[in-house]
């Protein structure tokens, strides 16, 4: 089915009831007006309900609005509104934004699942490729600075994503401190016995390729694994190799830069889509529905399209119970959400 032919299907469900006045005091990336109180408003009696989505890239030189373009003339072929995209620097920011009512539905990371469970409730695990969860890895360049372990990065210098990302940061911290280095109170503070670089999973990556300083990046499976070649993960994880939506394509990128593998997290839950637990408007229940019944199809770009993707093919139904792995890790390394984001 093309996307000219959505109207063809299109249900139109048009929300009724006294819906509060839309704001966007304040927001990146946001151009309206009002009192800011987040719970959605017509341009006029008879207009579609403005819906702010909030948007986080997990890699710098992505332009995730147009990336997401296809999610949101999706949602407005289904329901009755204007999706208005509020673009963040970072996923602390995407919470804040949520936190703040500066948005309805939000972009977020595993993370922020735990992070913003009194503020925001989860609509459903992203699915790519049919994966539910995904992998973090940590990697290093292949015979450049001697180090083929872990422990070898006592004393380096690590690039890693995201304070708040989970496959970039969080289960890398773990991993680090099963590993037997002391990882003190990073991400929140220091580190002992490494210096961690934050800033995104591709900067991260482009970090350790570019930059003899850096021994070892670590970031989602997504960033890295196609510089990795496939029997690394054949050897390592099997449950890379049986799980990963990224493994099928793990070696495509060797040419252009090769990346030795140190350690493959355990399968970690994909991120949530959220939405914002007091946004009180007739128009969030057709909203979520048409989210979880969104098809692959629904969320591809035209095929003049030249820029990147949307990463996830689907969203399956979820809660926060399906990401008390993300709490076990914050628990390992003492961190208060709080802290961070």
């Amino acid at each position: 089915m093309s996307k000219g032919s959505r109207v063809d299907r299109r249900t139109v469900i048009k929300s009724t009831g006294a819906a509060g006045i839309f704001g966007l005091a304040g927001c990146l990336g946001g151009n309206g007006d009002g009192n800011g109180n987040g719970n959605g408003t017509r341009g006029d009696s008879d207009g579609p309900t403005e819906v702010r989505f909030v948007l986080n890239p997990a890699e710098s030189d992505v332009d995730i609005e147009a990336q997401y373009q296809p999610m949101f003339e999706y949602l407005e072929s289904e329901v009755d509104v204007a999706i208005e995209p509020v673009p963040t620097s970072s996923y602390a920011a995407t919470l804040q934004e949520i936190r703040r009512d500066g948005g309805e539905v939000a972009d977020t990371s595993p993370s922020a699942a735990v992070a913003g469970e009194e503020v925001a409730d989860v609509i459903g695990i992203r699915i790519a490729y049919g994966a539910a969860r995904y992998f973090s890895l940590i990697t290093t360049t292949p015979d450049e600075n001697g180090v083929d372990s872990l422990q070898g990065l006592e004393g380096e210098n690590i690039a890693m994503a995201s304070s708040l990302s989970v496959s970039g940061t969080l289960a890398p911290m773990v991993m680090l401190k099963d590993a037997g280095l002391d990882v003190g109170n990073a991400p929140d503070g220091d580190a002992v016995d490494f210096n961690p670089q934050y800033s995104d999973h591709s900067t991260a990556r482009e970090q350790l390729i570019e930059n003899p300083s850096v021994a070892a990046a670590t970031t989602g499976a997504f960033s890295t694994a196609p510089h990795v070649p496939q029997e690394q993960f054949d050897e390592m994880s099997q449950d890379f190799v049986e799980i990963s939506a990224e493994y099928e394509n793990a070696g495509s990128a060797t040419d252009e830069a090769e990346l030795q593998l140190l350690a493959v997290s355990d399968p970690l839950p994909r991120a949530p889509l959220m939405s914002r637990s007091n946004w009180d408007d007739p128009v969030r229940e057709d909203i979520e529905a048409a989210i979880l019944e969104a098809t692959e199809e629904d969320l591809a770009h035209d095929d003049d399209y030249d820029g990147e993707p949307l990463w996830f093919t689907g969203v399956q139904e979820a809660s926060h119970e399906d990401f008390e792995p993300i709490a076990a890790i914050m628990d390992e390394l003492g961190l208060e959400f709080g802290d961070i984001s």
